[in-house]
């Protein structure tokens, strides 16, 4: 089945969105702090059954999906045609787009996947020898943060895409005014 720029604009947008709502859900579900228990030597922390570190690996899932999406979106041969990369990466803006897609999304994975790591460091490593211990959870702000350079990156893949069919467009109009000489 051949795609067309629409359907895979749509494919983009909506593993973006899905990336972002389960980072915001990360965000809002994590605790705040673990349960401290004073042990003889040691401390013990509890951490509630919480779904954020699952919210948190399924928003980077659907992040870096949204991200393969959208730069295979720019080269796919659309009704069986595909144009020379040399062509795509003549447009600055293409170039420029395409530079700030990448790097959101490399920015929204960081922020998705530090605080993800860290939690689940949290509730694995749970005992500590220093007394005065007080059980923290990953920092506040990182997973929403990263759920809105999700958002983010899927918009700019989008603008991306845009740009590529009208680059596109201009190729192949040049081409068809070649054959007509």
């Amino acid at each position: 089945m051949a795609l067309t720029p629409v359907q895979y604009a749509v494919i983009v947008a909506t593993l973006g969105l899905v990336s972002f709502i389960c980072g915001i859900m990360a965000e809002l579900k994590k605790p705040p702090a673990g349960e401290v228990i004073p042990g003889k030597g040691v401390v013990i922390c509890k951490y509630s059954s919480d779904p954020s570190i699952v919210l948190g690996y399924i928003s980077t899932a659907f992040l870096a999906a949204a991200s393969i999406a959208g730069y295979c979106s720019l080269f796919y041969p659309y009704k069986g045609k595909s144009i020379p990369q040399a062509a795509i990466f003549s447009s600055n803006w293409c170039i420029s787009y395409l530079a700030v897609a990448f790097a959101t999304s490399v920015f929204a994975a960081v922020f998705l996947i530090w605080p993800t790591v860290q939690g689940h460091l949290h509730h694995t490593k749970n005992v500590h020898t220093d007394p005065n211990f007080d059980c923290p959870t990953a920092k506040t702000g990182l997973l929403g943060g990263g759920a809105f350079a999700s958002l983010n990156s899927s918009l700019f893949w989008l603008v991306s895409l845009m740009l590529v069919v009208n680059v596109r467009e201009d190729y192949f109009d040049d081409t068809e005014k070649k054959e007509l000489i």
